[in-house]
């Protein structure tokens, strides 16, 4: 089986024997926060019982974490179960995706027939969002996906770009979908998120304790929508237990993790620039964004060469919109980020054609 993303450090130890230098993830780089690890071992003795199907005690304190109604906040089992909620629950007939973009918004649409249509961003541009992105969108497009900072390009679209965007889209009779799995990563993230403008209805924001809390293992995510007809569609279409008890209790404990989410961006904003530099210093052409990860080109055979040395890269040749030229590789430690440049600096030579 042919896999999708990066984060396959399973198939590297199956193959190696040994885990990678892994590069291919955008989670936390400081790993999962001490309470909730402690957290997940104090719920292991209520394991014996079904979990809470409404999650209500995490969409309590959730609600009080992102300023909205508990109602319009809905529980899943990652953003990308919450993706296919969604479009199960829609079963939109044409939507519209950037190139690239995250490849689950496509998997989702397609699992129910629905046409995708690709709007390529341009590289002379930086792959940034313009709002030539707004004329792509029409009566008939039935939903838009936009990844808030995109991924794998880092690059952030402005607010008032996005709230033209769901503007455009409500003309329309379009559903718009930003995810926002990556934006809390900034340190004004506050000032590019999309909650302020849920109460024009036609908006779904989709956010995951995966990525800033480094907790890809335990899987939980969240959507936000004023729409909680939707909300209670997307309940109905999966299963009744799609966030365990050890999930819920995680992400209670990670709310408390305020000293941790300050530390982890204070070393990504730090780190990203560091690593940007250093790539460049290689010859390699960078992407500059704003995420916890950054686009860069490099020849087609470095990733296969640097796997065999132990560091692992996210090959970007499956997203429509780039080749088998460009990578991706998450902002780490700056003892890991040394090891990647020292990686490259000895293998860019090897490769070069």
């Amino acid at each position: 089986m042919q896999l999708v993303h990066g984060g396959d450090w399973a198939g590297y130890r199956a193959e190696f024997g040994r885990d990678p230098l892994d590069f291919s993830a955008n989670v936390s780089p400081l790993g999962l926060p001490e309470g909730v690890a402690r957290a997940i071992t104090a719920a292991l003795p209520t394991a014996d019982r079904y979990p809470d199907p409404l999650c209500r005690e995490l969409r309590a304190k959730l609600a009080l974490h992102e300023g909205v109604p508990t109602e319009q906040i809905l529980c899943g089992n990652g953003a990308a179960d919450l993706i296919f909620r969604l479009v199960w629950a829609r079963k939109p007939s044409r939507a519209l995706v950037t190139a690239p973009t995250f490849a689950e918004y496509a998997t989702a649409l397609e699992s129910v027939g629905c046409t995708v249509e690709r709007f390529f961003l341009r590289e002379q541009e930086d792959f940034v969002v313009t709002d030539a992105f707004c004329a792509a969108i029409r009566p008939g497009v039935d939903m838009v996906f936009l990844c808030q900072p995109n991924n794998p390009t880092g690059q952030l679209t402005a607010l008032p770009l996005v709230e033209q965007i769901l503007h455009r889209c409500a003309a329309c009779g379009t559903l718009l979908v930003v995810d926002e799995c990556f934006l809390d990563f900034l340190p004004d993230h506050a000032l590019h998120t999309a909650k302020g403008l849920l109460r024009e209805g036609n908006l779904v924001i989709l956010k995951a304790f995966t990525k800033l809390y480094g907790m890809a293992g335990v899987r939980l995510g969240y959507a936000l929508s004023a729409d909680t007809a939707l909300l209670e569609q997307m309940q109905a279409c999966g299963q009744p237990w799609g966030v365990s008890s050890l999930a819920q209790e995680a992400g209670l404990a990670a709310l408390e993790e305020t000293a941790y989410v300050e530390k982890v961006r204070a070393l990504i904003a730090e780190q990203r620039p560091r690593l940007t530099a250093g790539l460049r210093a290689l010859g390699l052409r960078v992407i500059e964004g704003r995420a916890n990860y950054l686009l860069f080109r490099a020849p087609e055979a470095l990733g296969e060469a640097l796997r065999r040395k132990g560091a692992v890269l996210r090959s970007c040749g499956n997203y429509p919109g780039l080749d088998a030229s460009w990578y991706r590789t998450a902002v780490r430690t700056e003892n890991e980020n040394r090891q990647l440049l020292a990686l490259l600096a000895e293998t860019l030579p090897e490769v070069a054609q």
